[in-house]
């Protein structure tokens, strides 16, 4: 992982950007099929992070999923936020059941080295069957909630559920909001330096468009904005 300079170093406050911007393309997002919506969605709010999560099914299994609309939601409680869209036939996917029921899960991030059995877990698999015993990855125990983290994983969050929302009907398209409070953390050893998290010991996997997928190849600095 390389670090470069800003694109715009000479840059100050008052200088006019230079855009390769001009003529724009307005779409009415009521007027659009969900698929064309989810187009644009995941097209242009890029890259995502990948919440790999984890949790317990009613017979006792592990299931595990990922989620791409994912991401942080506060420091203070500690809380994480991702949203689960429902089966194309309008039904609720296992993630979502299991947490109903439990009101515990976890959220693994997904390293580079995880990234093809990470997307097998993606397969709809019938209720109580384990996507983690297939995809050959191990599970371990969580310290304070029932669903195991996933040992392959770089970051673990250990989360109890804070709140669902749904957004839109019971159909495909539409999802449920997850708001987790995260009671616990696990950060692989060799990335965690004196309270900040290396980049280059995670090397996080982030979804694209399409069947696309990236990793960070490089970075760049910037202070805060200051007047």
């Amino acid at each position: 992982m390389k670090q470069i300079p800003p694109p715009n170093p000479a840059w100050r406050p008052g200088d006019k950007v230079t855009s390769p911007v001009s003529e724009m393309i307005s779409i009415d997002p009521r007027e659009l099929e969900a698929a064309a919506a989810y187009k644009i969605l995941i097209g242009s709010i890029v890259p995502r992070p990948i919440a790999f999560v984890s949790t317990v099914n009613e017979n006792g299994t592990v299931n595990v999923a990922p989620f791409s609309f994912f991401n942080g939601v506060s420091s203070k409680p500690m809380a994480v936020m991702f949203s689960i869209g429902f089966k194309p036939n309008g039904t609720k996917k296992d993630t979502l059941i299991n947490i109903e029921r439990s009101k515990e899960f976890v959220v693994n991030t997904v390293g580079a080295w995880m990234a093809e059995p990470m997307n097998f877990c993606s397969v709809d698999l019938p209720y109580g069957e384990s996507e983690l015993d297939r995809a050959g990855l191990t599970p371990i125990s969580s310290d304070l909630v029932s669903p195991p983290r996933v040992a392959e994983a770089p970051v673990h969050f250990e989360c109890r559920l804070l709140s669902l929302t749904q957004v839109g009907k019971a159909e495909a398209g539409a999802s449920t909001v997850v708001i987790g409070e995260v009671v616990r953390c696990h950060i692989h050893s060799r990335a965690w330096n004196n309270g900040k998290v290396l980049l280059s010991e995670i090397s996080p996997v982030a979804r694209l468009g399409g069947l696309s997928y990236s990793t960070i190849a490089s970075y760049f600095d910037l202070e805060r904005g200051k007047l």
